[in-house]
């Protein structure tokens, strides 16, 4: 399986489009903890990698993420990440039979 913010430019089957959204809250003390997204970022991609998996998909092309700090009125702020892409699989070579069988 793999993973690319481009296109694929090999014969191809689309298989659909997926997309996740991962988040965390920041606590109180420490409302600026934004490292944190690095681990959403790997969440999401897990995730894509899951929903492409369950599509019986080869790989998942065009792949982009978007990032939100949302904060609630009275709650703390939470970090969420949105990954989206279209699921691809390649096309099987079919087996040839030898002439002498």
């Amino acid at each position: 399986m793999f993973m690319s913010t481009g296109g694929f430019n090999q014969a191809h089957i689309i298989k659909g489009v997926i997309a996740v959204t991962v988040s965390t809250m920041l606590s109180s003390e420490k409302p600026d903890e934004f490292s944190k997204f690095d681990g959403l970022f790997d969440q999401a991609k897990q995730k894509l990698f899951e929903q492409a998996k369950e599509k019986q998909g080869d790989g998942i092309v065009d792949v982009s993420f978007n990032t939100e700090v949302v904060r609630m009125s009275v709650a703390p702020k939470f970090l969420v990440v949105h990954g989206y892409g279209t699921v691809i699989s390649l096309p099987k070579k079919q087996a040839h039979k030898d002439d002498g069988e």
